[in-house]
């Protein structure tokens, strides 16, 4: 169950959805889990957070604190034993959410086999994992402008300049939640390939390769391809009440167009960006999302050994004033609208 709302309502106190919607009218049989001290958003004190969550259907509930600290498991367990004496908390409730976490557990053959498999560590990052995850990469591209069918490009070309300081940065590329919660720039894990090492991959022996980090640079070459985006976060740490890209990646983009040669745009993000003044002035733009660690697949849709099949999963809003926009609102004029996606 996330933080979220719904109609005003937190998720973790949603009796509705979460018990009468999807327990009873869709069934689920498996048990429900909180997020990360959520609950402790609900009531006025801590006992009462318990009561409603509990009440409305949450199974498992993630309790961070210790001993040391309010909110913590200690107070969870007497607190709860204290509702269930008072009646507040049905015994056939507790009874309930046993019943669903066990069964689960008994499903899987936890209770026959509890030891981890260490043989199995060994496919991590094996070569037919990163096959998969390289086939959604190329599988979530998705292609927004493509001006004279600029795109594929050829793998013979003379010279292809690739610049951005998203370039060659896997860390951009996989986002928060790798290695820490809130990831970072630059080669935080080992293993992957970034967008410029796959361009380098991709390309003939004879294509000349050169780079930059400000747009700056791509004169005389047959094609600049810029990739831009934003910094690694997670939640809330990446609330913004600007979606803008950031003046240095516009910059780069205003750089690269001066050279006068065909611009591409990777835009590595989470999420729509306003792109609206950029988007206008380039050849090609993709929205390529966050690939992780399969920069390659990228590549296999930048020289068209895949066509993009990608379609936004959301409305792309022209400007913050229209955010937030969905299909149906009055007078909805996205920059893309839901579902938009080229291909070639």
């Amino acid at each position: 169950v996330s933080y979220s709302s719904w109609n005003g309502l937190k998720m973790h106190g949603n009796k509705y959805l979460l018990s009468d919607v999807l327990k009873k009218e869709l069934g689920f049989k498996g048990f429900l889990v909180s997020d990360w001290a959520a609950i402790d958003q609900l009531g006025k004190d801590y006992k009462t957070d318990i009561e409603i969550s509990i009440n409305a259907g949450l199974d498992m509930i993630m309790i961070p604190n210790g001993p040391d600290k309010e909110n913590n498991y200690v107070q969870f367990i007497n607190f709860l034993k204290e509702l269930v004496n008072e009646g507040k908390v049905p015994i056939e409730r507790i009874d309930d959410a046993v019943r669903r976490i066990l069964s689960v557990k008994f499903e899987m053959g936890l209770f026959e086999n509890y030891k981890v498999d260490k043989k199995l560590t060994a496919k991590v990052g094996s070569k037919e994992h990163r096959q998969v995850a390289r086939e959604a990469v190329r599988q979530s591209l998705v292609l927004l402008k493509n001006d004279k069918n600029i795109l594929p490009l050829s793998k013979s070309l003379k010279r292809i300049h690739v610049t951005g300081r998203a370039a060659d940065d896997i860390g951009i590329q996989c986002g928060g939640w790798t290695i820490s919660w809130q990831g970072n720039t630059g080669n935080v894990i080992s293993g992957g390939t970034t967008i410029l090492q796959a361009i380098k991959n991709t390309v003939s022996k004879k294509t000349e390769i050169t780079t930059s980090t400000d747009g700056k640079g791509a004169e005389g070459a047959d094609v600049c391809l810029v990739v831009v985006g934003e910094n690694p976060y997670a939640e809330m740490f990446g609330d913004r009440e600007d979606l803008s890209l950031s003046k240095d990646d516009i910059q780069t983009i205003e750089n690269a167009k001066a050279s006068g040669v065909p611009v591409v745009v990777i835009l590595l993000s989470g999420r729509p960006m306003i792109i609206t003044d950029q988007i206008s002035k380039v050849d090609g733009f993709i929205a390529a999302w966050l690939p992780g660690t399969e920069g390659q697949g990228v590549a296999d849709v930048l020289f068209g050994d895949f066509k993009p099949v990608g379609k936004l999963p959301h409305s792309w809003p022209k400007s913050m004033n229209q955010i937030p926009i969905n299909v149906g609102d009055k007078n909805y004029d996205p920059l893309f609208p839901y579902g938009f996606g080229l291909s070639y």
